[in-house]
């Protein structure tokens, strides 16, 4: 139940909680106005290397577990902002097979990327991890574009750098991002960063997303993300919502 006044986004207002005419989305702190037309769907490196057995989350010893949910829902959410005409961008995170896009010993994502750190410590994993053209890198099954869905590669944590992301959205009037994806503390976190930077309304739908550490990780960033940066959500409430506008 509704029980705070939404608040105003993309230059429209409900003037009240019982205005059925503005779709209202149940939202932590506060609801929020999502128009459609000027919202698109964010799925965040649902890869192999980050949802599947096998891939480089599992290899570096993180849980993929309970990854299955977050794949459920996400192709929850995509059915519904299909129906509905709302864009759906994919990011797909990895490098060129000889990883020169990952930067060298002058970038701190050298340093700090675990899926580089898990190939120099074994090396028989170079050229697997993460690479493109590989199965590590490509979308999971379940999640298969469709026609007119948009892939964005990228190479870093948050998918606004170094990518054609801003410039796409902004072409197509969007100001507010739904998000669904993994890790929820690292490249969702990232680019919902990013994107509050850049003046966008980013919303995590906190059942479609997992975090890469334990489960304590997803509930401290979900807290940061409402509090400093967004707003935090749940599939069915977004499903629901934009159901009855279909």
């Amino acid at each position: 139940m509704v029980t705070t006044a939404p608040i105003e986004i993309s230059g429209y207002f409900a003037a009240d909680e019982g205005d059925k005419a503005a779709p209202v989305l149940n939202a932590k702190p506060e609801p929020l106005l999502l128009d459609p037309a000027n919202t698109a769907v964010i799925v965040v490196d649902l890869q192999n290397a980050y949802a599947s057995k096998m891939g480089y989350l599992d290899k570096a010893g993180f849980d993929v577990s309970t990854t299955e949910p977050v794949i459920a829902n996400t192709l929850k959410v995509l059915n519904t902002a299909r129906a509905v005409g709302m864009p759906v961008v994919f990011f797909q995170n990895g490098w060129d097979p000889e990883y020169k896009e990952a930067g060298g010993p002058g970038s701190p994502n050298w340093y700090k990327s675990n899926a580089l750190k898990t190939m120099r410590k074994n090396p028989e994993l170079m050229g697997s991890l993460l690479a493109k053209g590989t199965w590590d890198y490509d979308l999971v099954d379940e999640l298969t574009p469709q026609a007119g869905d948009i892939v964005i590669p990228k190479t870093r944590y948050s998918g606004f750098y170094n990518t054609n992301l801003d410039s796409m959205l902004r072409s197509r009037g969007i100001r507010n991002l739904v998000f669904t994806g993994i890790a929820t503390n690292v490249c969702v976190e990232s680019t919902l960063r990013d994107g509050f930077f850049l003046e966008y309304f980013g919303v995590v739908l906190a059942d479609a997303t997992h975090q890469a550490g334990p489960p304590e990780i997803q509930t401290a960033s979900l807290y940061n993300i409402e509090t400093f940066f967004g707003w935090v959500s749940q599939t069915s409430d977004f499903c629901h919502l934009f159901a009855e506008q279909a």
